[in-house]
């Protein structure tokens, strides 16, 4: 099942952002295999201010755990995380339901 994680960054966190960056890129690295698509959202000036993934768990429980154990949510980066079922109709430009 697919869960899209939105998260929105603390106020002035850049920073932490970029230096949390190389293990939290390891961590999606190491889940590769259940990442749908993820990437930081951008802020007016183009810099990162929050994340979104959309991955693959068996429920909600293992998408909240995934969420949980990145290292951005662990260095108290986020102010927010919603996390929400996703059902894809388009990709890569193909209407797939």
């Amino acid at each position: 099942m697919l869960f899209a994680i939105i998260c929105t960054d603390r106020p002035a966190s850049l920073d932490l952002r970029q230096a949390t960056r190389p293990v939290h890129l390891d961590y999606l690295k190491a889940h590769a295999h259940r990442l749908i698509q993820a990437g930081p959202v951008l802020n007016a000036a183009g810099e990162p201010c929050g994340s979104l993934l959309i991955v693959d768990a068996a429920d909600r429980a293992e998408a909240e755990a995934f969420a949980a154990g990145d290292p951005y949510a662990k260095a108290g980066l986020f102010e927010s995380a919603l996390i929400r079922p996703y059902r894809m109709v388009f990709r890569d430009g193909q209407m797939i339901a």
